[in-house]
């Protein structure tokens, strides 16, 4: 499935800006991480895009990301893609195996969590959240609250970096992406 393919099969599936810019995250994310392993960025990229696109009219942990998944199959979408993910979602049974795997776990709560954080800023931009910011904000279990740090830190422990070095790569890729997820 080429990137353009993607994008299509998001917009068909979802309406919510919020949700497809949270989509554009976790693509810059899985983008950046594809690169710094040396791996198929393109092929990152696109999990990372597709990673949510059923949410919005399959919300349930009973059908998210299964329909989803089922959608691709019949596309042809390879296993690799569909594997990693069904392993993002803790309930499907799928344990992040892979590297992509992993990543795509480690950048999706994050990201979000990253938004959060850039958008109570007098800026509302990306381009001025600092690590210390949101390592600040995950200890306010109010802020974000329905963001799973749990989530955050099991990712982190999956790619075995340092919490900082972690939130530092996901910002810089939400850096690189801001004018396209309205953080500039």
């Amino acid at each position: 499935m080429t990137r353009q393919e993607a994008w299509e099969l998001v917009s068909e599936y979802t309406e919510s800006d919020s949700l497809r810019k949270h989509m554009l995250a976790v693509e810059a994310a899985m983008r950046f991480y594809a690169n710094k392993y040396d791996e198929d960025e393109e092929k990152w990229a696109i999990v990372g895009l597709l990673h949510d696109f059923d949410y919005e009219k399959h919300p349930s942990p009973q059908e998210h990301p299964f329909v989803g998944v089922e959608i691709l199959k019949g596309k042809g979408v390879s296993e690799e893609i569909t594997r990693a993910i069904l392993s993002h979602a803790d309930y499907s049974g799928v344990i992040p195996e892979t590297l992509m795997e992993k990543s795509l776990y480690a950048v999706d709560e994050l990201s979000g969590f990253i938004t959060a954080v850039a958008l109570v800023r007098p800026s509302k931009s990306v381009m001025d959240v600092k690590v210390k910011s949101v390592k600040k904000k995950l200890k306010s279990k109010a802020f974000a609250a329905n963001v799973n740090r749990e989530d955050i830190l099991k990712g982190t422990e999956l790619l075995q970096l340092p919490l900082e070095e972690h939130i530092e790569n996901v910002i810089k890729a939400m850096q690189k992406a801001a004018p396209t997820l309205g953080l500039a």
